[in-house]
């Protein structure tokens, strides 16, 4: 008697299967906060990182300025970014985001519609740029929401419509790429980065506010990207134990 071996179910498995390291993985928002701690996690995992962002990252990695505010500008960054360091993506992260906290009615339009703009129209573009390269390699990407993007606050009106679009967005892609690469909607609260130093004090947290290390949640963002073939990570909230923007 016999036997062969099932063949895998798809493609993405048999790729999958034999990679062993993250691969070249775009990260935006890469020189500050979850997007810096994260290119020095996928570093240290044995991965190539490549930085999209309007400031230039610390350490020797290639880099690329963009305003992800303009999605056609965010589109072409990433296939530039791509094709200049060897045609190859394995993984994305989408970790550029905005804020401005205030009332609907004391924020400008412009300033109201460039916090959408970058936090989720520039998380849809940069997909958009990146999928037939993920597809290619049967790679992941990981987009960045947040608690409230689950959870609606005052004075968050750009913002929790902007990361509540995120989730939704994310959903929806990883329904339309099924079997084709990987998808993970990453949920974070607060943490301990410069995203709150521009705001006024009554927005800013605590002295007694608890956040997480963004370097903790980058271990989550590596943990979903290192997923084997066939096994999807779709979703992550990663908070502190007391985080009050969540549930």
């Amino acid at each position: 008697m016999t036997s062969t071996l099932t063949p895998p179910d798809t493609a993405a498995e048999t790729a999958g299967a034999a990679r062993t390291t993250l691969g070249t993985v775009l990260v935006t928002g890469g020189s500050s906060g979850l997007g810096a701690a994260t290119v020095a996690a996928v570093l240290a995992a044995g991965g190539t990182p490549l930085v999209l962002d309007l400031t230039p990252p610390a350490g020797d990695v290639a880099y690329a300025q963009v305003d992800l505010s303009d999605p056609r500008a965010a589109e072409a960054a990433v296939r530039d970014i791509v094709e200049a360091n060897g045609g190859r993506l394995d993984g994305v992260l989408t970790a550029a985001g905005i804020d401005t906290p205030a009332p609907l009615d004391g924020i400008s339009g412009e300033a109201w519609e460039r916090i959408v703009l970058v936090n989720l129209f520039g998380t849809a573009a940069v997909a958009r740029a990146a999928l037939p390269y993920l597809k290619e390699s049967h790679g992941r990407i990981v987009t960045v929401a947040s608690t409230l993007g689950i959870k609606a606050v005052g004075d968050a009106t750009a913002y929790c419509a902007s990361k509540f679009g995120v989730v939704g967005f994310t959903r929806s892609l990883a329904a339309e790429t099924a079997g084709q690469i990987g998808v993970t909607l990453l949920i974070p609260g607060g943490m301990h980065t410069h995203f709150f130093d521009e705001r006024d004090a009554q927005y800013k947290p605590g002295a007694d506010a608890v956040l997480n290390k963004p370097e903790d949640t980058a271990a989550a963002v590596v943990f979903a990207l290192s997923q084997p073939a066939g096994c999807e990570v779709r979703e992550l909230v990663v908070a502190s134990s007391v985080e009050t923007s969540w549930p």
